[in-house]
């Protein structure tokens, strides 16, 4: 039976001690890479979005994506204490609700992690564009700055800065750990600059009115609005949970995965309240609508027009036209060298998004590898950098390709649909676990978790409901697909299906144990 497919936590753990990574990260380096993961497109990229569909309520858009992951993130804490392999929710789900189920939870986070990595690959490449236009005069090509979308042939530095991360991937895991902590310092110290300068400069004129667009965009559109602008902003979050797939290269996991988890969701909240009440309280945040007043979607050609007409008239280009966001806002308010720091620091940052993308991705790829589901030989680990080089080179190409034709403007809210089905499951999960498993030593416990993991249930299909129509038809789509893969190989190859529930037969490319510590940044 396909549901009776259930690998024993026991022996999940003891599949990790002998085909194990390197365990060369601690708490500090967890919570970095967190930040790493999180800070990035979601604030520099996406807050002109968040603009158009809710205006100054932003701010609460932003919270309701935060809330929703702080309970996600609670649920991950227990099930990440307790298993600390890599794998994530797929491994989680595998443990609590069996086989199929965890791959459908692993197939959608490769949905999340590739999309993602696209997506701010290519959020990446307009800053580029722009600091070499406007720090040096050097104007690249539109045929080779954008894909076919923006009437371009390819995205070519997008392309360049995705294969760029799958090398320092390839090298290995601490070797990135530390490249992101500087990139991360980088963009912190950007992010405090902002609101030190705009939070004194605020006015409170421009919070009216502070819901143009209502919470649930009423008679605007659907995807407008609060909740609207939180469904697609919450990609600003995604990648906290990538520290848990981590679990597997974390010294002292137990302890240190669930301090990294929610330390670095803490940290990039605060950041996040701080930095959208500066933008929207300080320059024009208002929503751009239509000749006629209508409401315009963000990433529309019709939003593009408008836009570009009221900067020919002469008008400031209000925040939700802007494609650097916060730089604009210090441009607006008289501090152009600023602005044009801010837009280096986010040309300098977000390749560490990018990192911890495909970072997530090539982890969740490497023990569903492991367990069978795909073909073994993913699983390789490199005799000399101790990374899984094969899925780390396959999902760089995939990663590269989408970015050098893609565009960046539905991506987020692509990404965010498998992202929410797999806190959804993570949520379930832990529940599950505490009736079926309730004696079973929890290193963390999440708490009130007869209110926290509901909440995060509820959250999780709150959101996805309210992305747009076509974002929430890939999930099933994409499931559709997995479902014909799963079939044609993963049912039959699976271990435990086979009845291994243990360990590969063959662990020759199994990294030399014991690793030589590596100490903390």
């Amino acid at each position: 039976m396909i549901f009776g497919r259930i690998k024993p936590l026991d022996a999940i753990l003891r599949t990790a001690e002998k085909k194990s990574l390197h365990r060369t990260l601690g708490a500090m380096q967890l919570t970095l890479l967190g930040v790493g993961a999180v800070i990035g497109t979601g604030i520099f990229v996406l807050t002109s979005e968040a603009a158009q569909k809710a205006g100054p309520a932003m701010m609460w858009s932003f919270v309701i994506a935060g809330l929703v992951c702080a309970v996600a993130a609670l649920c991950y804490s227990e099930l990440a204490a307790m298993l600390p392999v890599s794998g994530s929710a797929y491994t989680y789900t595998y443990a609590v609700m069996g086989e199929l189920m965890a791959w459908m939870v692993g197939w959608a986070l490769i949905l999340e992690y590739a999309v993602a990595a696209s997506a701010v690959s290519v959020g990446w490449s307009g800053y580029f564009v722009g600091l070499l236009q406007s720090s040096l005069g050097i104007h690249i090509p539109d045929a080779l700055a954008y894909g076919p979308y923006a009437g371009g042939v390819v995205n070519l530095p997008a392309l360049i800065i995705s294969l760029l991360v799958t090398g320092l991937l390839m090298i290995g895991t601490k070797e990135s750990a530390r490249v992101n902590a500087v990139l991360v310092i980088v963009k912190v110290t950007a992010l405090a600059m902002f609101i030190a300068i705009t939070i004194p400069m605020i006015n409170g004129a421009h919070f009216e009115p502070f819901t143009p667009n209502g919470w649930f965009g009423e008679g605007k559109g659907a995807g407008l609005g609060v909740i609207g602008a939180a469904a697609s902003i919450f990609f600003a979050y995604v990648g906290f949970d990538a520290v848990s797939t981590a679990a597997e290269e974390t010294k002292n996991p137990q302890r240190n995965v669930p301090l990294g988890l929610i330390g670095s969701l803490g940290i990039c909240t605060v950041f996040y309240l701080l930095v959208s009440a500066g933008a929207v309280g300080t320059i024009d945040s208002q929503p751009v609508v239509g000749p006629a007043g209508e409401a315009l979607y963000p990433g529309s050609k019709a939003l593009a027009d408008q836009c570009a007409s009221i900067v020919a008239s002469g008008l400031t280009e209000p925040l939700a036209c802007s494609k650097e966001a916060l730089a604009h806002v210090l441009r607006t308010l008289g501090w152009p060298w600023m602005g044009n720091m801010i837009g280096l620091a986010a040309f300098l940052a977000l390749p560490s998004v990018i990192l911890m993308m495909m970072f997530g991705q090539t982890r969740i790829f490497f023990v569903m590898a492991r367990d069978g589901l795909l073909p073994e030989k993913l699983a390789d680990v490199h005799p000399k950098w101790h990374t899984p080089h094969i899925v780390t080179g396959i999902t760089g190409v995939f990663v590269a390709i989408a970015a050098a034709f893609l565009p960046v403007g539905k991506l987020a809210d692509v990404s965010n649909s498998g992202t929410l089905f797999a806190f959804f499951m993570v949520a379930i999960a832990v529940m599950v676990l505490r009736k079926t498993d309730p004696k079973r030593h929890r290193p963390f416990r999440t708490p009130a978790i007869a209110i926290v993991a509901p909440l995060a249930i509820i959250g999780t299909i709150g959101l996805y409901v309210n992305l747009p129509l076509e974002a929430m038809l890939v999930l099933p789509v994409w499931a559709g697909i997995g479902l014909l893969v799963y079939f044609a190989y993963g049912y039959r190859k699976s271990h435990v299906g086979r009845g291994i529930i243990d360990i590969h037969e063959d662990d020759r490319d199994t990294p030399p144990m014991p690793v030589p510590p590596v100490p903390d940044l």
